[in-house]
């Protein structure tokens, strides 16, 4: 009937065939795989190209499906496309939607889906045709076929356009062309028998079953269990010997040769076998092709065949009316009875057959009435309302309550409420607006529940509009107990504690315990002698979350499963977990207080598309052709990165991974194209206390090499995600290669707020798709400066440098004056500041007060100091111990007071200061921290060296001169040089550089001073001048002269004139 439709179909439209598309919709994948390869042969030669879009295809087929005509699906993948359909010109193009099985729209977890996707699709239709001018566009044909529903009507009416109804074909079992003779067999069974005993028990009646009504020709057994499948081929294997041609015993020797399942293969020579949807793809299409040709006379299934591939048989037995659902036995639904019994009958062999169903006593009654009339489908919408609803606001297909009720009435739900009421919760007398009244209050609950969680937003006039969390919840097909579950998250939450929520997830409630699995979860979990999982359980495997959780962290960890069925189930879990730990982390990335739960989800959502941890050694498993067996080796061998596997010769990767060349080159060549990333960071300068400035920078570093070749897809993308330690989340980007790619970098400024607990902030580069290629970073922000006084308008853009970069706080320029803390002032403006020193200085004394407090400078001797006659002073000071360099025409420049300082007296010092702008213009702070490291290196060997009867005299030379005055004042005192008891020190008070000089009481030895100070005194104290080292306008001793001059070697008149002034300047600093 389907292929009718699709020739109807190109009869009517002309050549070429461009824009039609045709959607064959199918419940299970092994349907659509059928159909797929049925009609790629059948409508191939005529120019239609078909696609398979199923859970098994990924996102990159979507061009291919883009130019398909006919499109293979099921109602979950459609629906998932269909939710972006205003940006998918694919949806629009569909003029044939050919439904399968139609009565699925009854179950209970699917069904919703199915009716959801046909709702929209007839939305879509009736948008294009409101929104064309003309109203010329082409109708969508609606094709739905089942063999087991009994009110075909109710389809038909949900399926027509409202103009017209559709047409409803009814065909019954007269019209059949195989005559179906259907047989109820009851078999007794006590109160105190176990389910799970009398399907045993059932297993020895089958042999007398399939003599009696079998009449030779090939049978298909349906068993409840995948257990009871292979339970019941054994013992029918003991109990009945079937008559088997040379022929096929030759042709199933050769079948056998090719099963991996050696339990299968030594069936298959008795002429039995098993099929379920736990076995090897390839094993099941072996069974299947020697039954459909006749070599097998009996084929044990489960239920899931029924829908599945199309296998039918003369005889079909029903073994057992009750199968193991959720952990407990149910009866099959009378959809599944029905489904079972049609494989009954082969068209092109048979005229009649059989179907038998064993059940006990006590329901064989009810049996035979089920099959002389069928049960009314109903919908399951009012079930899954709430996920529907949602993804239809965020199509804007539902924007009030009145348009949610117009949607409400496209669906099957709404012809099945008016007609019965009370399965849905209505009162059985409510008139049709009584009924649409209650379909209304539905919505509004489920609306209410949508808006508490925050997925989509209500105003007073009960307009809808979505949020983004109810975006990301469509687009990833998320359930909405899951969006619950994940709205309790905390923030902090770690690795270990992620994948057990991912565990407890709706979308997993497919993934069955079997009881035989459990051995292998608990040796997976604990054990001593083998690898275990990453995160060990607490207990033993005994819930489905915990069956989860365990193949999640077994598959990471690369840890070998041997069982096919958990292998199955694995696969199942990491196509659903890669979506959902995606939504996790855009989930997170909406919020700000959750940076550490939003790193870990990165990394997670990472490990599930590479399956593999974020710390694995197992890298080269994400290359192509290397799979767990060779990347052990690689392991074994010592290639635990990428960086190493690129290092290694391709014939020693050769050697190891036992393959022949030019294998090595080939993974070289993939390791070497993959994007190789760097972080840097720079902090700006900011003159907030609460707030920082840094520029991240991202740099693909084999950019060039990625231009003509790139072993990562064209969705690669590397997110960088910025934390503090408060656990808020500072800044979050995702990067895409294509646009690293145009320049080699990406660039970011970034501002930081000041956390309470630390200034450390977490830098962290998370590739999507492969380990080891991420960065992480973590660097401690500083807030020192302050904003200045200046009184512009845009501090951003004015001339000032220090609107710009700031200056120090108040308190740590006021507070302590000492020359340590100075200089560590001095080191942490340099580094975050452009501004000269003397413009610093500048903008520092506008901030102080007019007036100096000169107290401040204000200098106490020792109490121990020696005193010291004038005579002794006058003395001391005739010893050349300053060298004047500049000639005193350069004096004068500015002036400072000083007070008479009776130096042999314990009066304080008194003194005033004027300073001029250009008497710091030689100095910068490299100079200052030069010397105040060799102040502090020498501060510890003061008291050694005071013991010595003689010390070194050394001289720092400045560009100005100094002059020594009798009467206290002093030209130009731009740099102090006096001599101590081991080495020159500078004094320096808060920007200052002060010049201490003995004092005369008669201004006629002005002269006689000034004579005594020549540049050749140099050599009088030190003869060899090379041993010298100038930076920056000092003079500095080296280490080697440190060596040669010892105290013990000095002059006696030298040692003599340096007494006096031992301890001078300790108090100072």
């Amino acid at each position: 009937m389907f292929e009718l439709a699709i020739t109807r179909l190109l009869m009517e439209v002309p050549m070429p065939w461009l824009n039609i598309k045709v959607v064959y919709m199918a419940p299970i994948k092994a349907l659509c795989s059928q159909r797929f390869d049925d009609w790629k042969e059948k409508f191939g030669p005529i120019g239609l190209s078909c696609k398979e879009l199923t859970g098994d295809t990924v996102v990159d087929d979507l061009f291919e499906i883009h130019h398909a005509h006919i499109i293979i699906t099921t109602p979950e993948k459609w629906d998932s496309m269909t939710r972006r359909w205003k940006d998918n010109s694919i949806v629009q193009l569909v003029r044939l939607f050919l439904i399968d099985e139609v009565h699925v729209i009854k179950d209970e977890s699917r069904g919703a889906t199915l009716e959801v996707v046909v709702s929209r699709m007839k939305t879509v239709q009736s948008s294009l045709w409101r929104l064309s001018e003309n109203h010329d566009v082409p109708p969508l044909r609606f094709v739905a076929v089942s063999a087991t529903i009994p009110n075909a009507e109710d389809i038909a009416e949900w399926l027509s356009d409202g103009k017209m109804p559709a047409v409803c074909l009814k065909v019954d079992e007269d019209q059949r062309p195989v005559k179906l003779r259907k047989i109820v067999l009851g078999f007794p069974c006590s109160d105190s028998q176990t389910e799970f005993k009398f399907d045993l028990t059932l297993n020895y009646k089958i042999a007398s079953v399939i003599q009696a009504y079998s009449d030779q020709k090939p049978v298909l057994v349906f068993c409840a269990t995948r257990k009871g499948v292979q339970q019941a081929a054994s013992v029918l294997s003991k109990d009945a010997k079937f008559l088997l041609s040379v022929e096929q015993k030759q042709r199933l020797q050769k079948s056998a040769n090719s099963l991996k399942d050696s339990k299968l293969r030594d069936l298959l020579m008795y002429g039995l076998a098993y099929h379920h949807a736990g076995m090897e793809v390839s094993d099941r299409k072996i069974i299947e092709g020697a039954f459909t040709a006749g070599d097998l006379p009996v084929l044990f299934t489960t239920s899931t065949l029924a829908m599945g591939v199309n296998l039918p048989a003369h005889l079909v037995v029903i073994k057992s009316t009750m199968h193991y659902v959720g952990g407990v036995f149910e009866e099959y639904s009378e959809t599944d009875i029905l489904q079972m019994i049609g494989r009954a009958g082969r068209p092109q062999f048979d005229t009649t057959a059989t179907a038998v169903i064993m059940t006990r006593l006590s329901t064989r009654e009810k049996y035979i009435q089920m099959l002389n009339g069928a049960d009314i489908i109903e919908s399951s919408l009012h079930r899954h309302l709430v996920e529907h609803l949602n993804a239809e606001i965020a199509l804007h297909t539902v924007t009030d309550v009145t348009v949610a009720l117009e949607w409400i009435r496209s669906t099957f739900l709404y012809i099945r409420a008016l007609k019965n009421p009370t399965h849905y919760g209505f009162s059985s007398g409510l008139d049709k607006i009584g009924i649409e009244a209650k379909l209304q209050e539905l919505c509004l609950k489920n609306l209410n529940d949508l808006s508490s969680f925050n997925l989509i937003r209500m105003d007073k006039e009960n307009n809808f509009k979505p949020t983004e969390t109810g975006r990301l919840m469509a687009w990833y097909y998320i359930a909405f107990d899951t969006v619950k579950q994940f709205f309790r998250i905390k923030g902090t939450e770690t690795l270990k504690e992620l994948v057990t929520m991912i565990s407890n997830c709706t979308e997993f409630l497919d993934v069955k315990l079997r009881t035989n699995e459990k051995k292998i979860l608990n040796a997976l979990n604990k054990d001593k002698d083998k690898v275990t999982i990453r995160f060990p359980m607490e207990g033993r495997i005994k819930t489905r979350e915990m069956k989860v959780n365990c193949l999640i962290q077994a598959h990471l960890g690369c840890i070998p499963v041997q069982d096919f069925t958990l292998t199955q189930d694995t696969g199942k879990i990491f196509r659903n977990g890669v979506r959902v730990t995606r939504w996790l982390s855009d989930f997170l990335a909406s919020s700000k207080d959750n940076f550490s739960a939003l790193l870990n989800s990165l990394i997670l959502a990472k490990c599930f598309r590479c399956k593999l941890w974020e710390n694995s050694l197992h890298v080269s498993k994400q290359l192509e052709k290397i799979g767990v067996s060779l990347s052990n080796a690689m392991v074994n061998a010592g290639l635990t990165s990428f960086k190493k596997i690129e290092d290694t010769n391709a014939r020693e990767l050769e050697l190891i991974l036992n393959r022949h060349p030019p294998f090595g080159n080939q993974i070289k060549e993939s390791v070497l194209h993959l994007p190789k990333y760097e972080l840097n960071i720079e902090q700006l300068p900011k003159y907030s206390d609460t707030m920082a400035e840094i520029l991240v920078t991202t740099i693909l570093t084999n950019f060039e090499q990625l231009q003509t070749r790139r072993t990562a897809s064209d969705f690669h993308y590397v997110t960088l995600v910025v934390g503090d330690a408060d656990n808020q989340v500072i800044f979050i980007q995702k990067i895409m290669d294509s646009v690293l790619l145009k320049t080699g970098n990406w660039m970011k400024k970034i501002e930081v707020k000041r956390a309470l607990k630390s200034d450390d902030i977490s830098i962290n580069l998370i590739s999507s798709d492969y380990g080891s290629r991420s960065k992480e970073e973590n660097i401690c922000k500083k807030y020192s400066n302050r904003e200045c006084n200046h009184r512009c308008k845009n501090k951003d853009v004015c001339g000032h440098d220090c609107c710009k970069t700031g200056v120090l706080s108040k308190s740590e320029t006021s507070g302590d004056s000492k020359f340590s803390l100075y200089l560590a002032d001095l080191r942490s403006r340099n580094s975050t500041s452009s501004v000269p020193p003397v413009k610093r200085l500048k903008m520092q004394m506008l901030n102080q007060a007019q007036n100096v407090d000169l107290k401040q400078f204000v200098f106490e001797p020792k109490s121990l100091m020696p005193a010291s006659s004038r005579s002794g002073n006058k003395e001391s000071f005739s010893s050349p111990s300053v060298v004047q360099v500049d000639s005193f025409n350069n004096l004068g420049k500015s002036q400072k007071q000083f007070q008479s300082w009776n130096y042999g007296k314990s009066d304080a010092l008194d003194m005033s200061a004027e300073l001029r702008d250009d008497v710091w213009d030689d100095l910068d702070d490299e100079v200052l921290v030069v010397a105040s490291n060799l102040f502090s290196r020498e501060l510890d060997e003061y008291e050694t060296l005071h013991k010595y009867s003689t010390s070194e005299a050394t001289s720092d030379i400045s560009e100005d001169s100094c002059l020594l005055q009798g009467d206290t004042r002093i030209q130009n005192p731009v740099l102090s040089v006096f001599n101590s008891s081991s080495k020159v020190e500078l004094s320096v008070q808060s920007g200052h550089i002060n010049t201490f000089t003995s004092q005369e009481n008669e201004h006629s030895n002005l002269s006689q001073e000034l004579e005594k100070i020549q540049c050749s005194s140099i050599s009088k104290i030190i003869p060899d001048s090379s041993k010298f080292t100038r930076k920056e306008n000092f003079f500095i001793f080296t280490k080697e002269q440190e060596e040669e001059k010892e105290p013990r070697y000095l002059p006696d008149d030298e040692t003599s004139d340096v007494k006096p002034l031992l301890g001078l300047l300790d108090d100072i600093f």
